[in-house]
């Protein structure tokens, strides 16, 4: 450790573009505050909504690891969190709220081994069953109700249009929980305080709360569950889908670019389910006829610029949760996301499909 902790002095002393920050993403674990190379100083916020935490370097190695941007707020909560606990800001929340930091967090937390990862481990780090690639998990909570909360967007290379949570062993239902990470904490802490009998808890929870309230207030956040930016994006959906946070899709002024399904959600449930029910492969094949017939409609509709259909159509499949529509769902999808401009979307339903798993979330490996 000695030896690693010399060459990377050495190289912040060499001052070469990129260096400094290399150093800061990749050697600050080894630094104690007396010895190597001086830190960046974590600060809460700065008055202009930047995160101490976020350099060039890390962001945009984050942003290549998991297709998208991770916004202010992200690096913003884990500066809070340090303020909390500086040995471990991801477990900053778990005695009092049973909330922890991971997924891109656990790269800031230098908890896991990134060297000879592939690209798909990246991309399922803690990506629960029924995520889809809108979807991208930065907090878990319990185990038993796998509740866990992240970032929800429409589009890959755009910033989230809201925070979501879902209870994975329950259900594919995705749940709006603000616009930001703050917001989606203080929500939860709120329900946790209402919850709580203990007088001290109580307290300690109280005081937490007012510390979440002075944050968010100090770096511009909305602690609403549905704020303006909610609301106007509701009336840009155009169907909710099985999971409920709904699609978003371009329309021209003919309002081409989407197309209902010839079955109402209930409709469908039910056609799904006769295929799962099946009592063998024979009689499945031939209850997947009514599914294949609206498969053949999203072809026609693909044909004339309806993108939305298939769209709609490969994510209800997704939610359903059987694995006798992966095959369908990689027709669907991958092809939906590339028409409509979204293909890091593509990839990610790909790999989520070859390993989509209920346990053993941290695909990648602890140090």
């Amino acid at each position: 450790m000695e030896e690693r902790k010399r060459k990377y002095k050495a190289l912040w002393e060499r001052k070469l573009p990129g260096i400094q920050d290399f150093c800061i993403l990749h050697g600050d674990w080894l630094m104690s505050k007396n010895s190597g190379p001086p830190r960046k100083k974590a600060k809460t916020d700065d008055g202009g909504g930047n995160s101490g935490t976020r350099t060039a370097a890390l962001h945009e190695d984050l942003k290549a690891k998991f297709k998208v941007d991770l916004p202010d707020d992200f690096y913003q909560l884990w500066d809070f969190c340090k303020t909390l606990d500086a040995e471990n800001p991801a477990g900053a929340f778990d005695d009092a709220l049973g909330l922890e930091l991971v997924g891109p967090y656990d790269l800031l937390a230098d908890k896991v081994v990134t060297e000879g990862a592939q690209d798909a481990d990246f991309l399922l780090h803690w990506r629960y069953f029924y995520d889809p690639p809108e979807f991208l998990t930065v907090i878990k909570g319990d185990e038993e109700t796998q509740h866990h909360i992240g970032y929800f967007r429409d589009e890959p290379n755009k910033k989230p249009v809201f925070v979501a949570s879902n209870l994975a062993q329950k259900n594919h239902t995705i749940s709006p929980q603000g616009d930001n990470l703050f917001a989606a904490v203080k929500l939860h802490l709120n329900k946790v305080l209402k919850q709580t009998k203990d007088k001290k808890k109580k307290e300690e929870l109280t005081k937490l709360s007012a510390k979440l309230e002075q944050q968010a207030k100090e770096g511009g956040y909305s602690l609403e569950e549905r704020p303006a930016s909610f609301k106007e994006r509701r009336k840009k959906m155009v169907t909710p889908t099985f999971h409920g946070a709904g699609i978003v899709v371009p329309l021209d002024s003919n309002e081409v670019g989407y197309r209902e399904l010839p079955e109402t959600d209930g409709d469908l449930k039910k056609m799904l389910k006769k295929v799962v029910e099946a009592k063998d492969d024979d009689e499945r094949m031939t209850r997947f006829g009514d599914l294949q017939e609206i498969v053949t409609l999203v072809q026609f509709a693909n044909d004339e610029c309806d993108y939305g259909m298939g769209y709609e159509l490969g994510i209800d499949l997704f939610c359903y949760g059987s694995h006798f529509f992966h095959k369908a769902i990689r027709n669907l999808l991958p092809l939906a996301y590339q028409l409509l401009g979204r293909d890091d979307f593509g990839t990610v339903i790909e790999a989520h499909l070859d390993d989509r798993r209920t346990t053993d979330l941290a695909r990648l490996r602890l140090k």
